[in-house]
C-alpha cells in the first residue's frame, strides 16, 4: 500500500501540491473559525449527577444566581489598625459608587460590604455578568480599579481587587509571554536542531513549512466536524493544537527524512530511494498516528468535559499530519531531490564510528547489561512517584506579585482562607412546602461546627447566616472554610464530611445540595480519578493491538506497552522529586496526568513504533537478533534522538515562562519524552527484543532468510549483515 503511495507521490508531485494548496484555500475561506464552535460554558464539565452541579442548577432556578463570576475588593487601613466606623462608611460609599458606575458585565453588589471579625479588612463582593475568562469581564477589573482608588484617595485605607476575574486578568501577560516563548522557543529549536543535523537550511525549513500548512487547515476541519456532530471544543484547544503539530509533524517528517538520506547512502536512484522511505516510513507513521488518534480519543470515555472536549480535535489534526508526511512532504522532496540536504554532501557517504554505531554494538553485544541499566533507572525514578500528592489551588500556582494575590493575602488577616470562595449549602424544601426560618438558622449553626469550617457569611437581609429564596422554598448557608479552598483537606472535608452532615441533618421535609467552588473541585477529583483508571487500560489496549497488527506478533506489544507504563511512572516520579521534593511545592497539578498522557505516551509512542518497526525489519532480513538490535539503534537512533530532542527541548522552553503550572508541565514533558527517546526506546526495548530473540515475534515469523521479503511484501533493501561482517 505505503509502496503504492510513494510511487504516485513520488512521480506526480506537482499534482499533490496543487492538490494541498486548493484543499487548504478553500478550507481557510470557507470553513468556519474555530472560535466559532469554541464552548467556554465549564459549568458543563461535570455531569448532571454531580452534587456540584445539582447544586448550581439549584442556585440559577431558585436565587437567579448563574455560573456567573465576581470579584472582591478587599479593603484595609495603610497603617494596619482596626477599621473604625469612618472607614465603615467610607468602604460602604465606595460600594454606591460601584454599583454606579455603569462598568460594561458589573450587575452590582454581591452583598452587603462585609468586615472581618478582628475589623482588619472589609470586603466588597461585586456580581459580574459571565465567566471568569471572558474578555469583557477581564477589561471591567481594570475600572473596578480606577473607581476604588478615586474612592479611597486621601483616606488612609488601600485597596487591592482579587478573585477568578482579577487573577485571569493579572495573569494574562504572564500567559501571553509565555505562549510567546515556546512558540519562537519551538520555532528557533526545530530549526536550529535540524540545522545541525542536517546542515541544511532547506531541511531546517521542511517541517516549519509543513507543519505551518496543516496548522491552518486543521482548525477549519475541527469546526467542520464540531458543528457536524454538535462537538464541543475547548478554548485551550488551540494552544494544545499546535504543540501537537509541531511535535508529532517533526517526528514524523525526521522519520522520513533520516530513511531518505539512509537510502540515498546506500546508492539508490533519487527517485526510488524516496519510493522505498515512503514505503518503509508510512507504515510506521500511520502505525505511530493510529496510536495518537486512540490515545486522544480514548478521552471521549472521560466524564470531565475538560479532557472530552479535547480528544476529537487533536485526533483530526494528528490524522491531517500524518496524511502530509506522506503526501505532501515526499511530494516536496521528490522536487528536491538530495538538494533538501544542500549545502551538505553529507548523503553522499556512509559515517563511520558514529556514536550510533557504538551504542547499537553495546546494545546487540550486552544486551542484558543494557536492559538492567535502563530499566533499573526508570524504576528509581518511579518511586518518587509513591510520594506523589495532588494540588487543586490553581492560584496557588499563579505568580505572587500581582495585586489579585496581593488582595487574597490581605483578605486571610480578618477572614478564614476560604472567603474568596464560600463552600454554599442549599436546602430545598419539598414541593408545595416552605422553609422555616428558625429551623434553617439552627440547621446553619450545625454546619458551623463542623471542624474545618471556619465561620458564616451574612446572606440574609438583617445579616442572618441564612439566605431565603422569595418564594420561601430554598434557601442558601455560604459557609467560610477555615484552611485553602484548594488544598487536600478541604476537598475531603466538603466532599466527605460536611456533605454527609448536611444531607442528614437537613430540616424536616427538605433536601440539602453543597455547591461551590471546592464541593465543584471535590467532584472534579472523583471524576478525574475515575477518568485515569478508564481511559488509560482503555487506550493501553487499543494501542497494543494496532502495535500487534504492525509487527504480527502478540509477544512485543506486551513488553512495550509495560516499558511505555513504566515510562509514564518514571515520569511522575521524576517530577514529584523535582517539585515536591526539592521546591517543597504541595502536590502536582491535577490536570499533569492528562496532560502526560497526551505528550508522554500518546506522542511519546511514537518513538517505541520506530524502534520497534526497524528492529522488526532488520529481523525479517535475516539478521539475529543480536545484530538486529546492533542495526535498529544504529540506523533508527538518530532520528529517535533528534525528534525527542527537539520535542523535549519545545517544552523545557517553557520552564522561563515565569509560571508555576507551565514551569511544572514544560518540566514533566520534557523529561517525559527524553525518559521515551532515549532510555526506553533507544536501550531498553531494543535490549529486551535482543533478549526474547525470535520469541518477541510470536506467532509471526520475525525473520526471512536472505533474499526473502521484507515488511510489507517488499523486497530487502540489503542483504543480512552478519556481527562479523560489520
Amino acid at each position: 500500500m505505503f509502496e503504492r503511495l510513494g510511487r504516485l507521490v513520488v512521480h506526480n508531485p506537482w499534482k499533490v501540491i496543487l492538490a494541498w494548496l486548493v484543499a487548504a484555500v478553500v478550507i481557510v475561506l470557507f470553513a468556519p473559525g474555530l472560535h466559532d464552535v469554541t464552548n467556554q460554558d465549564q459549568a458543563d464539565f461535570l455531569p448532571d449527577d454531580y452534587e456540584s452541579s445539582q447544586a448550581m442548577r439549584l442556585a440559577e432556578e431558585k436565587f437567579a444566581q448563574p455560573n456567573d463570576a465576581s470579584a472582591t475588593i478587599v479593603i484595609k487601613r495603610a497603617d494596619g489598625r482596626p477599621l473604625d466606623d469612618a472607614d465603615q462608611a467610607t468602604v460602604a460609599e465606595l460600594a454606591g459608587r460601584v454599583s454606579s458606575a455603569g462598568i460594561d458585565r458589573v450587575t452590582g453588589l454581591a452583598g452587603p460590604p462585609t468586615v472581618s471579625p478582628n475589623r482588619q479588612v472589609q470586603l466588597v463582593t461585586v456580581g459580574l455578568e459571565g465567566l471568569a475568562d471572558d474578555q469583557a469581564l477581564l477589561d471591567a477589573v481594570p475600572a473596578l480599579r480606577e473607581v476604588a482608588e478615586q474612592s479611597l484617595d486621601g483616606t488612609g485605607l488601600s485597596y487591592a481587587v482579587t478573585g477568578d476575574v482579577a487573577m485571569f486578568a493579572d495573569n494574562a501577560d504572564a500567559f501571553d509571554t509565555a505562549l510567546l516563548v515556546v512558540g519562537l522557543a519551538t520555532i528557533v529549536l526545530i530549526i536550529g536542531l535540524l540545522l545541525l543535523i542536517y546542515r541544511s537550511p532547506i531541511a531546517a525549513l521542511l517541517p516549519i513549512v509543513t507543519v505551518g500548512v496543516v496548522s491552518a487547515i486543521s482548525p477549519g476541519l475541527i469546526a467542520w466536524v464540531a458543528q457536524a456532530t454538535d462537538l464541543r471544543v475547548d478554548p485551550s484547544l488551540e494552544i494544545i493544537l499546535t504543540i501537537v503539530l509541531y511535535g508529532v509533524g517533526t517526528d514524523y517528517i525526521l522519520f522520513l527524512l533520516f530513511r531518505y538520506r539512509e537510502r540515498l547512502r546506500a546508492g539508490e536512484d533519487r527517485k526510488q530511494a524516496l519510493v522505498t522511505a515512503v514505503a518503509r516510513v508510512g507504515e510506521v507513521i500511520a502505525s505511530a498516528a493510529a496510536a495518537i488518534v486512540i490515545a486522544f480519543s480514548a478521552l471521549l470515555l472521560a466524564v470531565f468535559g475538560a479532557f472530552t472536549s479535547l480528544g476529537p480535535g487533536l485526533a483530526i489534526a494528528v490524522v491531517a499530519m500524518a496524511i502530509a508526511a506522506v503526501t505532501l512532504v515526499p511530494a516536496i522532496v521528490s522536487l528536491l531531490g538530495p538538494k533538501v540536504f544542500w549545502p551538505s554532501r553529507s548523503w553522499q557517504r556512509q559515517p563511520t564510528g558514529t556514536t550510533f554505531q557504538r551504542l547499537g554494538r553495546l546494545t546487540g553485544r550486552r544486551p542484558a547489561l543494557v536492559a538492567a541499566v535502563s530499566g533499573a533507572v526508570m524504576v528509581l525514578l518511579a518511586l518518587g512517584a509513591l510520594g506523589m500528592r495532588w494540588d487543586y489551588d490553581q492560584s496557588g500556582q499563579l505568580p505572587s506579585d500581582t495585586e489579585s494575590a496581593r488582595g487574597f493575602a490581605d483578605l486571610q488577616a480578618g477572614f478564614p482562607a476560604g472567603a474568596l470562595n464560600p463552600t454554599v449549602v442549599y436546602v430545598r424544601a419539598e414541593a408545595g412546602q416552605r422553609l422555616d426560618p428558625t429551623a434553617l438558622r439552627q440547621y446553619a449553626d450545625q454546619l458551623t461546627a463542623i471542624p474545618g469550617i471556619g465561620g458564616v457569611m451574612p446572606a440574609g437581609p438583617d445579616g442572618s447566616p441564612v439566605g431565603l429564596s422569595q418564594d420561601a422554598s430554598a434557601a442558601r448557608i455560604s459557609l467560610l472554610l477555615a484552611g485553602n479552598p484548594y488544598a487536600p483537606e478541604s476537598l475531603d472535608l466538603v466532599g466527605g464530611e460536611l456533605r454527609e452532615i448536611a444531607h442528614e441533618q437537613a430540616p424536616a421535609g427538605s433536601t440539602a445540595l453543597v455547591g461551590g467552588v471546592t464541593s465543584a473541585f471535590a467532584d472534579i477529583r472523583d471524576a478525574n480519578t475515575r477518568d485515569l483508571q478508564v481511559i488509560f487500560p482503555v487506550a493501553g489496549l487499543l494501542i497494543a493491538i494496532v502495535l500487534a497488527l504492525l509487527l504480527r506478533s502478540l509477544v512485543a506489544p506486551i513488553y512495550l506497552m509495560a516499558a511505555v507504563f513504566l515510562g509514564f511512572l518514571s515520569t511522575l516520579g521524576a517530577t514529584v522529586l523535582a517539585f515536591q521534593g526539592i521546591g517543597g511545592r504541595p502536590g502536582l497539578s491535577f490536570m499533569l496526568p492528562t496532560i502526560l498522557y497526551l505528550f508522554v505516551v500518546a506522542i511519546g509512542t511514537d518513538y517505541n513504533i520506530l524502534m520497534i518497526a526497524r528492529l522488526r525489519e532488520e529481523a525479517r532480513l535475516g539478521n539475529d537478533p543480536r545484530t538486529a538490535a546492533d542495526l535498529a539503534v544504529e540506523h533508527g537512533g538518530p532520528s529517535v534522538g533528534a525528534a525527542g530532542l527537539i520535542l523535549a527541548g519545545t517544552f523545557a522552553s517553557m520552564m522561563l515562562a515565569g509560571v508555576a503550572f507551565l514551569t511544572e508541565m514544560g518540566f514533566a514533558v520534557a523529561i517525559g519524552i527524553a525518559i521515551s527517546a532515549f532510555v526506553m526506546s533507544m536501550f531498553l526495548v531494543p535490549a529486551l527484543t535482543a533478549l526474547l530473540g525470535h520469541r518477541a515475534w510470536w506467532p509471526g515469523h520475525g525473520n526471512a532468510t536472505a533474499g526473502g521479503t521484507g515488511p510489507a511484501g517488499l523486497v530487502p533493501d540489503r542483504e543480512p549483515v552478519g556481527a562479523a561482517q560489520r
